[in-house]
Formats: structure tokens, sequence, C-alpha cells
């Protein structure tokens, strides 16, 4: 059911939201992401709380102002319950139907053909006044490492001769990142510090801030309805568990890491800061761009059987178009825009969604609602692809050179990175993902070191 395009993805359809009706927007009538904001603060509302939004055009439908003014009424009232709370996670706990409904009813109501309400003040807020926030609260958060050419590319600067490891083409690798500093696009990325092995091996390892800070452009994926534990998600029912997707910058101190990774993997190197754009694109929007799963080698080994499907093969692919932007202080100084790093295509990844949620079931592990899987990042084969500094610099060997003539081997303080993603097909509007930005600030703790 989720692979397949249905009325609210007709491309004709238009909004009493003028601005949605923009050829350019992220978000037209046929998206509808959700997200979390704070309205603006009014005299007669000091403290708003946080309410479930709907991105359209450049305003954002007020979910609970909705369900107050019986505009969602003839939806079932568990879903009218969820959309008066302040987070996602009891929407996404009710499954891929309660989405589908929600999402139909949301379409008819923002319709051109549908009699405006006149209340439209009261539910619409301008999305330049709102305080975007954390879509979920999210309890577990994995990070995965699904691109083989980013496998590939960076196992070539450390193993030149074995860049991938045995078990790469076998299992969907990843590790459990930290939920706690998962942040909302826009919060401050501060340099981290921590141990560095010295240039000279002999050396004691110092502790400072990083030299090494790099970005990784990731889709994030979060679950809807869970799994009960001990009970491992089928492969053909694995993506009705698959709420929508996201941005994710997986912000990462590659000095840090280098020296901490081994034996056990990634730990201070990662978890300072992760950026996560703040709309969730639904499974259902996504129906339009579903594509084959990314073609192995005919040398490849085959998925075993629990990751393999013909429904995975056909449609497991999303043709998503993920791009990364840099913008530093000096450029911003001289009003220069930001400049184009990277631009890979998501359908390239060697593991597909449905296969890493369920290898992350298989052991009998329970997902739970608003828990986040993260793709790794997304690099294509060739140059101009590549989503991590780490791989376009080639670990400081291969610097950049910006407009105003700074060259970056890894990020400097003041710098910005801007993610952005879309969908585009003909025959169907083209929809967003609007943008996931982080600026790295000097870390407060300076004097400290």
């Amino acid at each position: 059911m989720t692979y397949l395009p249905n009325a609210t993805h007709d491309p004709t359809l238009r909004s009493w939201v003028t601005s949605a009706n923009d050829p350019t927007t992220d978000f037209p009538i046929q998206n509808l992401p959700f997200g979390i904001f704070k309205p603006p603060r009014s005299a007669e509302r000091p403290t708003e709380p946080a309410r479930i939004g709907v991105a359209i055009g450049d305003q954002i439908l007020n979910l609970y102002a909705c369900e107050e003014v019986d505009l969602l009424e003839g939806l079932p009232k568990v879903i009218q319950s969820a959309c008066r709370e302040s987070s996602l996670n009891q929407l996404m706990g009710l499954g891929e139907q309660a989405a589908h409904a929600l999402r139909h009813t949301l379409s008819q109501l923002l319709q051109v053909n549908t009699t405006q309400p006149k209340n439209e003040v009261s539910i619409l807020t301008p999305m330049s006044e709102a305080g975007l926030l954390l879509p979920a609260t999210i309890g577990d958060y994995t990070d995965f490492y699904a691109s083989i050419f980013h496998a590939t590319n960076v196992g070539k600067l450390f193993r030149p001769n074995n860049p991938l490891l045995p078990n790469y083409k076998h299992i969907p690798i990843a590790y459990h990142g930290r939920a706690s500093s998962l942040a909302i696009s826009g919060t401050p990325v501060y340099r981290p510090a921590g141990q560095q092995q010295p240039i000279e091996a002999s050396e004691p390892p110092r502790f400072g801030f990083s030299q090494r800070l790099d970005y990784e452009m990731e889709v994030g994926l979060f679950i809807g309805q869970g799994n009960a534990l001990g009970t491992p998600i089928d492969i053909d029912k694995a993506e009705t568990h698959l709420f929508g997707l996201c941005l994710v910058n997986d912000w990462s101190a590659r000095d840090i890491q280098a020296w901490e990774y081994q034996p056990l993997g990634p730990f201070l190197g990662k978890s300072f800061v992760t950026s996560l754009s703040p709309w969730v694109v639904t499974a259902q929007a996504l129906a339009p761009f579903r594509c084959e799963a990314y073609a192995r080698s005919a040398d490849d080994p085959m998925p075993l059987p629990y990751l393999s499907s013909e429904k995975n093969t056909a449609c497991g692919g999303i043709d998503l178009t993920v791009e990364v932007w840099l913008s530093s202080a000096q450029m911003r100084q001289e009003a220069i825009a930001p400049i184009r790093l990277s631009q890979a295509d998501f359908s390239q990844m060697y593991w597909t969604a449905a296969q890493m949620i369920t290898h992350h079931t298989s052991n009998g592990c329970n997902l739970r609602p608003g828990d986040l899987l993260a793709s790794g990042t997304v690099s294509g084969a060739q140059k101009g692809t590549w989503g991590s500094l780490l791989e376009i610099a080639q670990q400081g060997r291969s610097p950049i050179e910006l407009p105003t003539g700074e060259k970056r081997t890894f990020l400097a303080d003041g710098d910005e990175v801007i993610l952005r993603g879309h969908c585009k097909k003909t025959n169907f509007a083209s929809i967003g993902f609007g943008e996931c930005r982080g600026r790295v600030q000097t870390n407060q703790l300076k004097n400290c070191i």
C-alpha cells in the first residue's frame, strides 16, 4: 500500500493556500509533511504550547486548531486525539492506515475547490513566525552505513588494498547513536573536544578541540508503528512500520573518531550533536518516487533470504536527490551565496529502508514509534556526489577552494552546512524536504583547554 500513488498525489491539485501553488515550493499540497512547531506568542496566548503542524507552502496548518473547530470530525477519535498532542509519537504509533486517512482528510481540506474555512487565520501560522522543534520524542537512534560508495571511498583512505571489510555486502552495518544530542536544524554546532592521536604515533594522545570537524549528508527514517520485543519484522512488511523521512547531518570529529573507534565503534566523535530537518515527509507522500532497489554487481553475494524479497527488489528504492551546501563566515560578510559541495541520489544506497528495518529487528529488537534510523552518508560513485569532506578533500590532501579564496579540508568556525532534498518525476508534482542547517561555533570552553 505504501508504494501506490493515489488521489492525494494528483499533480493538478491546487490549494487555497496560494503559496503552496508556487512551483518552486518544497511543500505543495501533494507533500503535506508533519512537524512540531511553537506558534508565535501573543498577548492572548503568551505561553502557547508546541503543536503538530503540516507544512503547506509558506504556512503551517495547526492540527490542534483544526481539531478544535471540527475540521477533522470525519476521522476516528483516536486520530483526532493524536492530532492534539505536542509530539508525533502517538500519531506515528497508530500505523499506516491512520496516516493514510489523515493525509486524505488534510488533502481535501486544503484543496482549492474546498470551501475555505472561515477560521483560516486561526488554523494557519506563517512558517517564518514559528519555532520549529524536533518532530518526535526520539527514544532510540541507530546510524547505518548503507552507501557502498561511501564505505568504499572511506575504506580506500585507510585500507587502499582492501577498502570494504568482509561483512559489508552481507549485512547492513550500524551503530547505536546518542538520542539525547539529536537537535533541530539551526541549533549551533559547538566544536567538540576529545582525545586525539598525534601525527607521531609514538607520542601519547592529547586532549583538545577537534581540528577535523566534518559533516555527513544522511537521510533519516522515522519509525511509525513498532514491533513487540522478540518479534522480528518481515521484509515485506517492513515499510508498514516506516512513518516518513527527514534529512540528517551526522556531524563527525574525524580526529577524535579515528583514535577511539577501535574496537567498539563510534563514540564521542559522533555524539556531540546530530542535526535533523524539522519536517517529516511521509511514506505516503513518497509513493510516486519509488524505484527499483540498487542493482548489485553480478559478482556480489545475494542478500540472505530474510533480507531479500521481490517487492523490495522491485520498489525498495526511493528516488530522492540530496544536496550539501556550504557558506563560510567570510562568504556571508561579502554577500556571496552558499556553494554546492555535492549532489547524490538516495536510490543508490546498497541497503534499502526495508532491509535496514528488517535487519534491526531480526534478533528480536523492538522498535518504537518515533525511533530514528539514519542511512549513513549518502555518496555516489563519482566526484561531486560525495557526502562528506573526508571524501571530497581526501582526508585533507585535496583542499577545496571557496569563492573567497579560502580553502577547506575540514570545517572552520563560522562555516554553515545546509542540507537539502527533493523528489522529482514526470507527471507528478515535485516535493521537497526543507533544509537542515548547522553553523559551527567556537566552543564556549575554549579557555578551559
